[in-house]
């Protein structure tokens, strides 16, 4: 059987060789990267249409669990802790990983994508705790849950508090 197989293999192989040039390898491996590093320059749709970040409406208080930013926090909000919905506490530091949701605005009747960072180098704030799991999926998709300490990417893995910093608007279905 394997006798069969390296046959039907080595005629294959033969056969691209004859009919393949060794310049069309390298034509179509230039096209390639030629392309790839047009990637970057594609129009791209920007949060506010104008290449800005999107600037929402706001009503509401950022010190409220109900507040429509956190529609799938997980945590104590800085904005209790000394930090605001977009900001860490001083002698804190902003995860680099996050998790992320999409929350509507009732302000302006649109949806925004929210990026949830928690703060990270000080003891547990311990105020506003608020809990709300709009969207949340279970940990074998951790860009989806609220169930992880995202501090792993910063110089101290000891957990503060969470912020809700508006990314962008989101895509209408």
């Amino acid at each position: 059987m394997m006798a069969l197989i390296d046959r039907l293999l080595e005629k294959r192989a033969r056969s691209a060789a004859q009919h393949a040039s060794r310049r069309g390898l390298l034509k179509t491996l230039g096209g390639a990267l030629v392309g790839a590093s047009a990637v970057p320059l594609l129009p791209v749709a920007r949060a506010d249409g104008h290449g800005g970040p999107a600037h929402p409406q706001e009503q509401g208080s950022d010190t409220d669990c109900d507040y429509w930013r956190y529609c799938a926090i997980d945590g104590f909000l800085c904005s209790c802790c000394g930090g605001s919905a977009n900001t860490c506490p001083p002698g804190t530091e902003m995860s680099p990983v996050t998790w992320i949701g999409t929350c509507h605005n009732p302000a302006d009747n649109r949806n925004y994508v929210i990026s949830y960072n928690d703060c990270c180098g000080k003891p547990s704030c311990g105020a506003c705790l608020c809990q709300r799991d709009e969207g949340d999926r279970p940990p074998y998709r951790p860009d989806k849950t609220n169930d992880i300490n995202w501090c792993l990417g910063t110089s101290s893995a000891s957990y503060h508090c969470s912020t809700a910093v508006v990314v962008g608007v989101a895509f209408e279905e």
